[in-house]
């Protein structure tokens, strides 16, 4: 068993832990012996500290929930719009997340499974990311950069859905595309199509690129 300082460095590396795993392997799929031997820990100490697998992912849940509205945070501030304004170079959720998660880490495939599944968590995390969609484009509105639409809380939801099924569809985009599309190379090659499309639509090309000689 590993040995650990105190208390609250041991429930730190079980809650890292099962987050890997259930990023992994879902949830439903991983047992609490499996969590506590990729902890160093045993089985018995997993259930002091959490009562349950249930109260363990229920942490898990309420952490990634805090490290995302943490990151939310820091990445719109007071404004709200900075996040899907082309001139400041951020572009999208996806890319702003791809900028400050570390290469490895399990939070986008939880990310994934959390905006999927049928709880608590997921829904609010769901809503919060739909207001600053909501909040970006009323932002950019107000700036001249975009249009309301008909239905300004339609756009917003087609422009989050849009975005989210970078992480959703992570995967399968890789198999096609042949580069992680979260990866820095992948979003380099990705941000710039979007945006385009965005700006002018599927007649339009990137900014750079020569015209359409046909």
């Amino acid at each position: 068993m590993r040995s650990m300082p105190d208390d609250r460095t041991t429930r730190a590396v079980i809650r890292d832990e099962a987050l890997r795993l259930f990023a992994e392997q879902s949830p439903e799929k991983v047992t609490v012996r499996q969590i506590a031997a990729a902890a160093g820990v045993s089985a018995g100490l997993v259930v002091h500290h959490f009562g349950s697998k249930e109260g363990l992912r229920g942490e898990v849940d309420q952490y990634v929930l805090a490290v995302f509205e943490a990151m939310l945070g820091e990445l719109t501030g007071d404004g709200g719009a900075e996040l899907l304004d082309p001139g400041t170079g951020a572009g999208s959720l996806s890319e702003a997340f791809a900028r400050h998660l570390p290469a490895g880490s399990p939070l986008p495939g939880y990310l994934r499974r959390l905006l999927l599944s049928d709880t608590e968590t997921g829904r609010q995390l769901f809503r919060r990311l739909f207001d600053l969609s909501r909040a970006a484009l009323d932002g950019l509105t107000a700036a001249g950069l975009a249009a309301p639409g008909r239905e300004p809380a339609v756009r917003a939801a087609f422009l989050l859905a849009n975005d989210l099924a970078v992480f959703l569809l992570r995967d399968r985009l890789a198999d096609v595309l042949g580069t992680d599309p979260l990866s820095a190379d992948g979003m380099a090659l990705w941000a710039p199509e979007v945006l385009s499309i965005y700006a002018g639509g599927l007649n339009a090309s990137p900014q750079g690129d020569p015209p359409n000689q046909s």
